[in-house]
């Protein structure tokens, strides 16, 4: 084999380990360095941070709305926001940028929210932020250029807990004026919905205390009626297993907001959500069913049925 020859193995042979040591570094530190990666690889040109505040008087209690940079919308553009994961214990809005970059150039506004941590808080303090940060979405977003009219709230793993409970349980939005009709639809990327008993120190940690562990589970929230809502999860998702998403889509059904799962073979737990950043994203398949999903609920002029979400 020629020198040619060698280079080139010895090339691919560097970026296999240099995307290995990337997929280790990832599922190792998380989401800052899944983050850093998409950022070089592509860059913040298409999103403009509009707003970085917060919603509450401490520096958990935190939004940064993003949009699209090319060019000011002819009209309010329909808002995302976004609930980060990290078991209620760890995470931050900053570190969640590439959901902006992924979706912001398909026409929507991004929040990225963060929420107080345990071992500080414990539940139902993050449900009571998730209002707070619904709250500021509703008094702020339309000055930049958000429609309060067009709202998806959508999370991973713990964020996505947080996403059912204000979709499904409508007194935590309640505690700010709000209402869960306010939402045009809700996202569960690998959400815990039906996780008792508790038998992880995560879940001890934050819902141990809690007087009716039943009423902390999203599954015992379901209604008719309920904004639709998009279940994804992986089937090789060990963390938080599909029957999950699985018990809640029958439970929804089942009392008359019929639901299905979207289930992506061969996905694990953080293999979901580095699906939305480079270089995992080349694998469209959640992006696609968010984007859709998007797409149906927050048309402008479209009458917006609990049977979207499945179609």
């Amino acid at each position: 084999m020629g020198w040619l020859g060698w280079t080139v193995i010895t090339v691919l042979l560097l970026v296999l380990v240099s995307l290995g040591a990337l997929r280790h570094a990832v599922n190792t530190n998380g989401a800052a360095v899944l983050d850093g990666a998409d950022r070089l690889l592509r860059g913040d040109s298409a999103i403009r941070l509009v707003a970085d505040e917060r919603y509450g008087p401490d520096p958990e209690q935190r939004v940064e709305m993003f949009v699209p940079s090319a060019q000011t919308p002819d009209r309010p553009l329909p808002i995302v926001v976004f609930i980060h994961g990290g078991s209620w214990a760890s995470g931050s809005p900053h570190d969640y940028r590439f959901i902006a970059r992924t979706l912001v150039p398909h026409g929507y506004a991004v929040v990225l929210a963060g929420y107080r941590l345990f071992p500080r808080v414990r539940y139902p303090a993050m449900l009571e932020d998730g209002a707070g940060a619904l709250r500021w979405v509703a008094d702020n977003a339309a000055r930049h250029g958000g429609d309060p009219a067009r709202i998806v709230v959508m999370g991973h793993s713990a964020g996505a807990y947080n996403t059912l409970m204000l979709t499904l349980d409508p007194r935590w939005l309640g505690t700010r004026g709000l209402s869960p009709a306010m939402l045009r639809g809700a996202v569960s990327l690998a959400g815990p919905a039906d996780f008792l008993p508790l038998d992880t120190q995560a879940t001890i940690d934050t819902f141990g205390h809690a007087p009716d562990l039943r009423d902390t589970q999203p599954v015992a929230h379901a209604h008719g009626g309920a904004p639709p809502l998009l279940l994804v999860t992986g089937d090789a998702d060990t963390r938080v297993k599909p029957r999950n998403s699985l018990a809640l889509a029958r439970a929804l059904t089942v009392a008359g907001t019929p639901t299905k799962v979207v289930m992506l073979a061969g996905v694990t737990h953080e293999g979901i959500i580095k699906m939305f950043a480079r270089p995992f994203s080349s694998d469209t398949r959640a992006s696609d069913a968010v984007l859709s999903f998007l797409a149906r609920v927050t048309a402008p002029s479209a009458v917006v049925q609990a049977s979207a979400a499945q179609k």
